[in-house]
């Protein structure tokens, strides 16, 4: 795993702007005046981060038991958080084989120490950037099996990615590879539930680092066209499966303002 010499501790990055969040450690100034603005902006963003979290881990667990799913890559990791996405995959499945990438570099030094896989699985890191699917793609199959399902998610990074960059075109590219039986797992943030907060975000983090598009419904939806949807489609992160006598959380500001979605490639 190599890792740059330098790390660009003055521009706030998405991965350390969402460990921040809900009070994490592992970012520095200028995450944390990132983090502080967006709360100031909506104080719904530390739940947003804690709701997405659990949407993923709550996919990740649907697809190993229901879906019979046994490889994943993660990308747009993010700085590592218990329980990971591995840990929550080889408690139901200790041969499910993981891959996360980001292209934070100062993530893979927080990510040693959790990358303990079970001896029947794996769990590795690389350093990789979204807008190379190619590259991904490589990587991961040095540890995954391409010609078995593999389960590629995304969460809270594609509203980073414009649609000038081919944020479609990208999605479409990292599954190309994959066989039928793969999966994709989505979450996003959206202005449908408030405008106001949705234009003054990415003026932002245009200030202060990467750009932000939020989306539509519609928009959002248009990620999983050609695949088919797993129930219940296009929803909020918190109404995605919740878990028996799970709390949905009701923020003072109304709902998380972010869309999930599950679907396998036909």
């Amino acid at each position: 795993m190599t890792v740059p010499d330098s790390i660009d501790t003055t521009t706030p990055h998405p991965a350390r702007v969402h460990d921040r969040l809900p009070d994490g450690r592992d970012n520095y100034p200028a995450d944390e005046e990132t983090a502080r603005r967006l709360v100031a902006l909506d104080t719904r963003a530390a739940e947003t981060a804690r709701v997405n979290r659990a949407f993923l881990l709550r996919a990740v667990r649907w697809l190993v038991t229901t879906a019979g799913v046994r490889q994943f890559l993660d990308i747009g990791t993010g700085i590592p958080t218990e329980p990971t996405l591995h840990r929550t995959a080889q408690e139901a499945a200790p041969e499910s084989r993981v891959v996360y990438t980001d292209n934070d570099p100062v993530v893979p030094r927080h990510a040693e120490a959790l990358l303990r896989s079970t001896p029947q699985g794996a769990a590795e890191y690389v350093v990789a950037d979204v807008r190379e699917p190619e590259a991904i793609i490589e990587a991961a199959a040095r540890t995954l099996d391409l010609e078995r399902p593999v389960a590629v998610s995304l969460i809270a990074l594609l509203h980073f990615v414009s649609d000038e960059d081919g944020a479609y075109e990208l999605v479409r590219r990292l599954l190309a590879p994959l066989p039928s039986g793969s999966y994709l797992v989505l979450s996003h943030a959206t202005g449908d539930y408030d405008r106001d907060s949705a234009d003054r975000a990415p003026q932002m983090y245009r200030d202060r680092g990467p750009a932000l598009a939020t989306r539509s419904r519609e928009e959002f939806a248009a990620f999983f066209r050609g695949l088919e949807l797993a129930e219940p489609g296009v929803s909020l992160a918190a109404d995605w499966r919740p878990g028996p006598g799970e709390p949905v959380p009701v923020p003072c500001g109304g709902p998380v303002p972010g869309y999930v979605g599950v679907a396998r490639k036909l």
